[in-house]
């Protein structure tokens, strides 16, 4: 057994040596190994000042606001205004829809600490508790995704791409529901044998020994930490994830020559969409195949995929109906490939995560090309 293991270990540190030198290889052949390596290092130098501080700016902002708007009972009232589209759209209890104010406003696994909570959950049968992973990520991080696009001066594109984002939801929570329950038919059971009566909310008001102005104080400050928490977490991602993706994506810069400058590389991604980029054309209006990169990038981290818009706003390819498509699949994905193992493994229903990747790939490709349609029907307007 030992053996077995000891080669199973071998062959797979050949395979990734093997690959990494074919890699590099490729990159340095083109670019020049010294200028590879500069390249490399000050794209990720880059992306730390003018993209990651950026977000985490945001994130800070977003951060304080949303814990204000918790405190203040704005958050419990969009639940309860948003609470009869729950059963018609999704088939979902009405409580889920704090499930989508709570993830809107901060990322995909604040789903689950509600999930796990037993009020919360006794409103729900099994194959409903199971699809909130689908439906809490397709919001997941939207107001920074929403507040992003809007800082490139294309409202218009952000606000068509949330609704191709939400209808992406309503795809991606019914196909999980489907699947669960064609496969796994004992799952049409309560979560719980008895159904609570009602939520109670956190702020169950202990007659609030604080004032206004320290609730306030407290809800900005408490808000802005998990803010810089969350911009922390944002920066493996944008610069390892990034920083890849610009290295197989943009060429050798507006002289035409690699000198070890931020955002070069070699096209690889874009020659591989050129091969079909009547599909890109014609699903999501991509006249550029570089763009491909925000839906790619979006998949693992939608923070690090955000950390492309300045790239592409640069090189002049940023319009309205990117800003669109990129809303709707950026919060859709919104990094599922990376949450949704461990948010399926935490809720104790590993078995199905092929399903949830499954039906949320198709959800987000629905959003994209909802998006852009729909922005060319609103440009004809």
């Amino acid at each position: 057994m030992k053996k077995l293991h000891l080669r199973r270990s071998t062959v797979e540190a050949l395979i990734f040596l093997l690959f990494l030198v074919t890699v590099f290889s490729l990159l340095g052949s083109k670019m020049g190994s010294g200028n590879m390596l500069k390249t490399i290092m000050n794209t990720a130098h880059d992306l730390l000042l003018n993209t990651v501080f950026y977000l985490m700016g945001i994130t800070v902002l977003t951060g304080a606001l949303s814990k204000l708007m918790s405190e203040f009972g704005v958050v419990t009232l969009l639940e309860r205004f948003l609470r009869p589209l729950m059963k018609p759209l999704y088939n979902l209890p009405g409580v889920a829809a704090l499930g989508a104010v709570m993830t809107f406003l901060s990322d995909n696994p604040a789903i689950i600490a509600l999930s796990k909570d037993k009020t919360f959950s006794a409103y729900f049968k099994k194959y409903q508790l199971i699809s909130l992973t689908n439906f809490g990520t397709a919001f997941g991080m939207g107001f920074v995704v929403m507040i992003t696009m809007i800082g490139y001066g294309q409202l218009t594109g952000a606000l068509v791409g949330l609704f191709g984002a939400f209808c992406g939801s309503i795809i991606s929570t019914r196909i999980m529901q489907r699947s669960c329950l064609k496969t796994y038919p004992e799952l049409d059971a309560p979560v719980q044998e008895k159904i609570a009566e009602k939520i109670e909310d956190e702020h169950v008001e202990e007659a609030k020994k604080d004032g206004i102005f320290m609730r306030f104080l407290n809800a900005i400050l408490d808000g802005g930490k998990n803010g810089v928490e969350l911009g922390l977490q944002i920066i493996p991602g944008v610069l390892i994830i990034t920083t890849a993706v610009i290295m197989i994506t943009f060429g050798a810069g507006p002289s035409g020559v690699y000198d070890g400058s931020s955002s070069q590389g070699v096209p690889i991604l874009p020659w591989l969409a050129e091969k079909i980029h009547w599909v890109f054309e014609w699903l999501f209006g991509f006249e550029h195949m570089e763009l491909i990169a925000f839906p790619m990038t979006a998949l693992g981290a939608v923070g690090a995929s955000l950390g492309l818009l300045p790239t592409f706003n640069a090189a002049g390819i940023l319009d309205g109906n990117a800003i669109a498509v990129f809303t709707a699949i950026g919060m859709c994905w919104s990094g599922f490939l990376s949450t949704h193992t461990a948010m399926l493994d935490s809720l104790g229903y590993r078995k199905v995560i092929s399903k949830a990747i499954g039906a949320h790939a198709v959800a987000g490709l629905c959003a994209g090309i909802i998006a852009h349609f729909l922005f060319l029907l609103v440009s004809l307007i």
